[in-house]
């Protein structure tokens, strides 16, 4: 038990012998509290539920602009030939009479066309039924003239050569580079309802571009 005093007053002789700047250097650091580091706090991430994906699906489904009647989607393929058209419906066709529709297009490119098509939905035929001839017992009785036309194919989809379902393609042959054809098509009339139709510009199966370099495709309006 004598040690003890001893151990302690030699613990005082050192502590003394240090110098008054560390002693209070010390003293300052083991009073002050250290700050608690800044962290980082993920938050959890948002997972939706059924409930949250159910009501973004409505909403969504609310928002969006259907598609007017008689619309077409862009097929899948592209073509890089451009072409300038326009469509314009005769002056014989009004409300209540058939007529022609006239279109006419010119090959902007300087490679041809290999077959330049025309594509409209099927079901415009409800209320005019377009073709590129008009039948007659002329053309078809035996013996008559010899049967010349300039379409290469009338198919209402789905077609063999990878034509849609639901759609009507008419084809009409080759297209030089820089020149224009003026396609007359009979419009006849079913119905006497106004109707506006989606109408496409292709190659073969490929969407063709427009002279601003668009999908080569309008909106028609008829009377």
């Amino acid at each position: 038990m004598a040690d003890r005093p001893a151990g302690r007053d030699a613990r005082r002789r050192t502590v003394a012998r240090l110098p008054a700047t560390l002693l209070l250097g010390i003293l300052a650091a083991c009073s002050a509290s250290p700050s608690p580091s800044p962290s980082l706090v993920a938050s959890p991430s948002a997972t939706p539920g059924p409930t949250e994906l159910a009501t973004a699906s409505a909403s969504a489904a609310a928002t969006a602009t259907p598609e007017p009647p008689l619309s077409l989607a862009l097929p899948t393929r592209g073509d890089l030939h451009r072409i300038r058209f326009t469509v314009t419906p005769g002056t014989d066709l009004t409300a209540t009479t058939s007529g022609h529709l006239v279109i006419k297009v010119t090959n902007l490119s300087d490679t041809l066309v290999p077959e330049l098509v025309l594509r409209w939905p099927t079901a415009l035929k409800e209320i005019i039924f377009l073709s590129p001839f008009q039948p007659s017992a002329v053309r078809i009785r035996e013996g008559g003239p010899p049967l010349y036309q300039e379409w290469t194919k009338w198919v209402e989809g789905p077609g063999e050569r990878g034509e849609p379902a639901g759609t009507t393609s008419l084809g009409w042959g080759p297209l030089l580079p820089g020149a224009t054809i003026t396609i007359s098509l009979i419009a006849n009339r079913v119905s006497t309802a106004p109707s506006a139709f989606d109408l496409q510009f292709l190659a073969g199966e490929g969407i063709l571009l427009s002279e601003a370099g668009s999908a080569a495709e309008t909106r028609v309006q008829l009377p």
